[in-house]
Parts: structure tokens; sequence; C-alpha cells
């Protein structure tokens, strides 16, 4: 009986190892490239073995340089342009053409990170026509993709654009452009219909040609479910850990706004109070006369001034 029972486990050994030959390994993440690609984005699925990806907004070369030496994978020229940048109380009022002026901008930085164009309000609505091109703008302007708001709705604008060759980066959940729809900036899918409702959405984009979707303000459990769901990343700002990716305004996470940052926002920097503190010593020392002084002063030679003293002009 000893015996069997050791023959059975060597057969049952030798038969696992078998299995396990049979079995594919799981392909390796494809390595960061020196210039960040759409199809290097859609790879990068955390379930996969990928380190999360990384989003932040800019709005013009410097900070488009700040963020890509920072390491980014992704520079979103988003709409949020018009409240943190233009003064604007909403995303709503920003036009394409002012899109494509940042856009451009950005992209003169000439980053290593991909270049993400977002599609403002009433962009992408009206026609098919005016969808294409109006993406086509910002692609002229620098951006190697665009991102639109919306569900299923959106499939016929986003197959167009595909079409196009413009990869569509998808945006679900708390859409800003739909504030007035929604009542406000308010956490989305928080009842079970609702979370349902958003996974079949993001699933349509996905099968859309979507590369990526952006899920803000849901709860953390819908972006997981979302997440799992789905082939392609998912990039949360406001919807938890479990996503493949996050994205913060630059502006929000520098500190450098006033307004009440939502409970999402981690601030790494109060750059707003040390730029008033440093803008406030320049005030002080041109007022005191401490600014320029001798060393931060253009000089004449001494014969050029001597010159210049036979006129009665001559430098103190």
């Amino acid at each position: 009986m000893a015996h069997d029972s050791a023959h059975d486990s060597t057969a049952s050994a030798a038969t696992s190892e078998a299995a396990g030959a049979r079995a594919p390994a799981a392909a390796p993440a494809p390595a960061r490239p020196a210039r960040i690609t759409v199809p290097w984005v859609r790879s990068r699925k955390v379930a996969d073995g990928a380190d999360p990806l990384v989003m932040v907004t800019a709005y013009d070369a410097p900070g488009a340089r700040i963020a890509d030496d920072a390491g980014v994978d992704m520079i979103l020229v988003g709409d949020s342009l018009a409240m943190v940048v233009l003064g604007y109380d909403d995303t709503l009022s920003v036009t394409v053409e002012e899109m494509a002026h940042h856009t451009a901008a950005v992209a003169r930085a000439r980053p290593a990170a991909l270049v993400v164009g977002d599609l403002p309000w009433m962009s992408y609505h009206v026609s098919v026509e005016e969808t294409v091109r109006n993406a086509a703008q910002l692609i002229r302007a620098g951006a190697q993709c665009v991102k639109l708001e919306g569900g299923s709705k959106r499939l016929t604008m986003i197959e167009a654009l595909i079409d196009a060759e413009i990869p569509v980066m998808g945006h679900l959940g708390l859409t800003p452009q739909s504030m007035h729809a929604m009542g406000g900036f308010r956490v989305q899918a928080k009842e079970s219909e609702a979370a349902l409702a958003l996974v079949a959405d993001a699933k349509a984009l996905a099968h859309a040609g979507c590369f990526a979707i952006v899920l803000e303000g849901v709860p953390d459990e819908v972006a997981r479910m979302v997440t799992d769901a789905v082939d392609v990343p998912t990039i949360g700002i406001g919807a938890g850990p479990r996503c493949d990716g996050q994205v913060l305004v630059y502006h929000d996470l520098l500190g450098l706004e006033d307004r009440t940052p939502a409970k999402f926002v981690r601030r790494y920097a109060d750059l707003k109070q040390a730029s008033v503190a440093a803008v406030g010593e320049f005030v002080a020392d041109v007022r005191g006369g401490a600014f320029p002084d001798h060393s931060e002063s253009y000089h004449l030679d001494s014969a050029q001034a001597e010159a210049l003293s036979l006129y009665g002009a001559a430098p103190d």
C-alpha cells in the first residue's frame, strides 16, 4: 500500500509538471520605450504584470517639461485648462481653438510622454464630420490621441475617429462636461444598477477601440469591476487604487490652486504659497532699493565712462 501511494504521488507530480509545461507563460510587459506610444499604453494592464500608468495634465511647454522630466507616461492637455489656467468656473467655456493652442505649446516641449488632447464640450456632440474635424485640429497641434467623455452614446463618434486613424481614450463616471445633467460634481455609479451600466459602457468603449479609459469619481469597488472587465487600461481620478493607472491635475498636485481640492487630490507641494513669498520678496527688494544691485547691472568700461563724463553724463 505504501509503495502504491508513492507511485501515485510520483505519477501525479509528473502529470502536474506536464500540465505546467503545456500552459503558456504570461508574456512579459513591454519595456518602457524612449517615446511612449498608444500601443504601449494599451498593453499596460496591472493584472498582466505592468507597472501602473501615470498621467498628469499640462498646458504649456514648461509644465510639459516638468511632467516629462518627472517620468510620467502621459501628459493630458485637459479641458481643466478652462478652470486652472483661463479662470473659468467650469470646463464648459473652453474652445477647440484654445485647446489646440495649449496642445501645441505642450508638444513643442517634445516630451517622451504620450500627449493626449482633450476634446472640449460640444466639439464631438453635433455630427461625425465635426467630431473628426475637431479631433484632427488637436492632432495637427501635436496630440497623439484624443480623449472624450461619455459611454455607449458616443460609440458612433469613437468609431469614426478610429476609422480616421485617430486613437481615442474614453472617459466614464463623473464626466465634468455633463455637470448640469448630473446636478454638479457628484460621485457616480453608487447604486448597483448604475455600476453595472458603467461596466457595460466600459466594455462597449473597449470593444469600439478605445485604447484606455479614464474612470472619474466612482467607488473603488466599481472601478475594480470595470478594470477587471476590460482588456484596456483604466486610469483613475477619484476611483480608488485598483485601476491600471492614476491621473491628477498639475495645479492640484503642486498646490497652485486656491480652491478647496477634491477628496481624491493629494498635494505634493505648496507652490502657491512659495510663489507668493518669492514674488513678495521681489516687491520688497524693488521698493527698498535692493534690486537690482551692482552684480545684476551692466556697466561701461572705464574708457567709455570717461568719454561720457565729457558730456556731463558720467556714471556714479
